[in-house]
């Protein structure tokens, strides 16, 4: 790895990193950002799926990942911060960003193990941070793979793989269309679909599923209830007058009683 000193914001090298926000929202053929340091450990550790086309660090990031950097391939860019700034469209206070390649996308049903399986279904979560945190806690609890539908957001969106903790590029993911898309996944392989619902049997109290998926909506308006139906209800006890859990803290402790032998103390 030599590093490269770039100084102009318009160097054409940078132009994967340009304007990001604005790009966060339209897609990047292709690629995605990572950001921070923690991040680009998953990229660079050979966990992540992704491949890495570029990184770029200030000056004062570089000594301390110089060695994590070494057998990289791909272009080690160096700018300052304001230069980084001004590439990015607003401040990079973290000094360090590296653009990914996402390449094919898995079919869902290779991401199903025989036997044993837990996986994570999201439906309709729009929200970033949810959808980052929910990665984060099926990586956690041992999750085979995460399959979202049509209508949940990108799970590789700078903010969501931020807010993983670099989790959405090591857990596998895939898409079906809809939630029934979901289901009908769920007959093929013999899972049992699981659905929460403050009228549903107590999680603590389920006997052991060696084959499940956990369903989980958007706050609010949560699974729509044609999916809730066809599935095992299932609720988390709480203290009286409190009726429910941000998606992603309902998902962690949904996780962990279904974890079972897949966790091991810390």
């Amino acid at each position: 790895m030599t590093p490269i000193p770039v100084d102009d914001p318009a160097d054409p090298r940078l132009s994967a990193y340009t304007q990001m926000r604005e790009r966060d929202l339209v897609g990047r053929e292709g690629r995605f950002i990572a950001e921070g340091e923690v991040v680009l450990r998953v990229l660079l550790s050979g966990a992540a799926r992704f491949r890495i086309e570029s990184v770029l660090v200030s000056p004062e990031r570089l000594p301390g990942l110089a060695p994590a950097l070494a057998g990289l391939a791909a272009p080690v860019y160096v700018a300052a911060k304001p230069v980084m700034g001004a590439v990015a469209g607003f401040p990079i206070h973290r000094g360090v960003l590296a653009v990914g390649l996402r390449g094919p996308e898995p079919d869902p049903d290779a991401l199903v193990p025989a036997s044993p399986a837990l996986l994570v279904g999201l439906v309709g979560l729009a929200n970033h941070d949810n959808v980052g945190g929910l990665f984060r806690n099926a990586a956690a609890f041992g999750a085979d793979a995460v399959l979202l539908d049509a209508e949940t957001c990108d799970p590789l969106y700078r903010k969501a793989i931020r807010v993983s903790a670099g989790t959405s590029l090591t857990v596998p993911f895939a898409r079906l269309p809809t939630g029934d898309a979901l289901l009908a996944l769920c007959e093929r392989h013999r899972l049992t679909p699981l659905a929460l619902s403050p009228r549903g049997e107590d999680i603590g109290r389920l006997p052991p599923l060696p084959r499940a998926l956990l369903l989980l909506g958007a706050e609010g308006p949560g699974l729509p209830e044609a999916l809730m139906a066809r599935a095992r209800r299932v609720a988390i006890p709480m203290a009286p007058g409190v009726d429910s859990l941000n998606v992603a803290v309902a998902g962690a402790v949904a996780l962990h009683r279904l974890g079972g032998e897949r966790l091991a103390p810390i």
